[in-house]
């Protein structure tokens, strides 16, 4: 009897931890913002990590509209692959968990869709599909910037 209690006592312990696990898997590390969006708060290396990507798939998209301008598809390819799901390899656990649900979807979303325009630009797909996939890929960042914001954790709002 005592020794189910026990079990039991452990089921509830090991069950409140997923639940807590969870919670966080989704919400991330989260507060409100001050305009409306999500603050994701971060310490100054994981933001600065994060910008630092964001700019990676800023000049991949210049370098896709490049390759579009000029013909080029080897320098789309290339462009896009820089920021494909290949970036995502070394994602931090730590600050995976960080961020919401959400933003982790659409950010691996936008990682895939990079890999996506590269293998188009690899088989030779017309340029105006390049461009609608390009475009696709911006929608997702209109729609992360217009969600979240990143807040640094020993600041109120950045």
């Amino acid at each position: 009897m005592k020794s189910n209690k026990l079990a039991l006592i452990a089921l509830l312990v090991w069950l409140a931890t997923v639940a807590v696990f969870a919670w966080f898997f989704i919400r991330g590390n989260t507060v409100a913002g001050n305009d409306g969006r999500t603050a994701v708060v971060l310490q100054a290396g994981e933001r600065d990590l994060i910008l630092s990507e964001m700019r990676g798939m800023l000049a991949a998209t210049q370098g896709i509209l490049d390759g579009v301008n000029n013909g080029d598809m080897q320098h789309i390819s290339q462009a896009a692959r820089a920021a494909g799901m290949a970036v995502t390899v070394d994602a931090s656990p730590a600050l995976m968990a960080k961020l919401p649900l959400g933003l982790k979807r659409l950010g691996m979303s936008v990682h895939r869709d990079m890999d996506d325009i590269a293998t188009a630009a690899e088989k030779g797909r017309p340029p105006a599909e390049i461009l609608k996939m390009t475009s696709g890929v911006l929608t997702k960042c209109v729609a992360c910037h217009a969600t979240w914001q990143l807040r640094l954790a020993n600041q109120g709002s950045q």
